[in-house]
């Protein structure tokens, strides 16, 4: 499993997305949990509709050389299905991994096993921060990390 807003879809996305198909294998299956517009709504910056950000996502994953099966659920709040899905891993970025650490703390007390956690490193861009959809929003970076001011 792994989640996010993904507007719009950057550099940063797509490692955090190509490691969940990577750690699935050709016969695994990744759910995608993408934020629905009313929890998206709490971002600082404008988010596109869900429809324009999940057909972005679809695009993205299409256009993979070896994807394994997958899904794109809504997710209404932080942990979506995570809490009580029989999955076998959540892949985070360093932003997300405090997320992940309490996902994992809820299966535990509704008595559901423990998932692995599997953290990427934020991709970084030409300044050495990271990427970000704020960052981009702001007109600072481009999706892929190149400075525009």
């Amino acid at each position: 499993m792994v989640g996010g807003t993904f507007d719009p879809l950057h550099d940063g996305h797509k490692r955090l997305l190509n490691r969940s198909f990577d750690l699935a294998g050709p016969d695994g299956y990744v759910v995608i949990g993408l934020t629905s517009d009313s929890f998206a709504s709490r971002k600082t910056h404008p988010i596109r509709p869900f429809a324009v950000r999940k057909s972005d996502l679809e695009h993205y994953i299409l256009n993979r050389i070896r994807p394994a099966r997958w899904a794109i659920e809504s997710l209404d709040d932080r942990y979506g299905s995570a809490i009580d899905a029989d999955f076998d891993a959540l892949i985070v970025s360093e932003e997300t991994l405090p997320v992940a650490v309490e996902i994992n703390k809820l299966r535990r007390e509704k008595g559901k096993k423990k998932v692995d956690i599997h953290q990427i490193s934020c991709v970084l861009a030409e300044d050495g921060h990271w990427i970000s959809s704020t960052r981009i929003y702001r007109g600072e970076i481009d999706v892929h990390g190149h400075l525009l001011k």
